[in-house]
This record gives C-alpha cells, structure tokens and sequence, in this order.
C-alpha cells in the first residue's frame, strides 16, 4: 500500500495533518479507519490549534507506538530502544524541514494563525504547505515499517 498517497488523500478530503497520517496506517495498526481518525483527532492543528508540535509528526508518532511501542513499564529496553525510535523520526522530519513545530513550519503564511480549524478551501490548499508534512511524516514511516520488514 502506498501510505504516502493514502495520507495525502484523507488531508484533502478535510481530514487533519494527524488524522492523515494515522489513518494510512490504520490496517497496520489494527484499528478501523474510524477508530484511527477519533484516536488523533485531537492532534491537528499543533495539539488542537495550539501550533506546537505538527500533526504529521504526532500522527507518525502514534502510528510507531501502536506498531512499535512497549506496553510493559518495567520493560526498559522496550522503552529505550522506542524512544531512540521516535527521536530518530522527529531528527528525518526535522532535516527535510528545519522544525517539527507547527507554528514555525506556518510562519511564512501571511496573518496571524488561528487556533480553529479553517475551512478547507481551494485557497487553504493553495496556501497551506501542510499536505507536504503529511506526505514526509507518512513517508518516513512507511520507510521504517519497510526496513523493520527488511530485518525480521
């Protein structure tokens, strides 16, 4: 399945950055794609319209703990080897884009950034880089699940 297309069409049906993501994984993850959109809906926007950390990013974040993560909390090495997992995806987001934040990735657009969401217009497409940091973030996972594939 190619992820990459499927993020980027759930982010021009109207979904969010991390709905995108989340949702092309849903069938690795074992989840409905219903499921999959509630789970992250909270996290377009920058965590709700706070601007902080991408949706993409939280999207290919919740999609490596569900197929990659530890559930035990006395399980250190599952823990560790998890997080170095995460800060590596967020260190391939970063290089491709200077910054895994939200606001920052948005400041060039003109105005101020609103905290609700905007109707998903032809000229919020036209203007929002956003489907480019779907694309990445649905791209580096996809690439990770390939190499953990490439290894078993």
């Amino acid at each position: 399945m190619d992820h990459v297309k499927k993020a980027r069409e759930l982010f021009l049906q109207g979904y969010n950055c991390s709905q995108s993501v989340v949702g092309a994984f849903h069938e690795e993850m074992g989840l409905t794609l219903e499921a999959a959109l509630r789970l992250s809906s909270s996290f377009g926007g920058g965590m709700g319209g706070l601007r902080d950390t991408c949706g993409a990013v939280t999207g290919m974040f919740m999609a490596a703990g569900m197929i990659f993560g530890y559930a035990s909390p006395s399980d250190d090495a599952a823990k560790k080897a998890h997080y170095a997992r995460i800060r590596r995806l967020a260190a391939d987001f970063n290089r491709q884009h200077s910054t895994i934040v939200c606001r920052e990735l948005l400041q060039a657009l003109p105005g101020k950034l609103q905290q609700d969401p905007s109707p998903r217009t032809e000229d919020y497409y036209k203007v929002r880089p956003c489907v480019r940091f779907v694309e990445t973030a649905a791209g580096l996972f996809e690439q990770m699940l390939y190499d953990s594939e490439q290894t078993d």
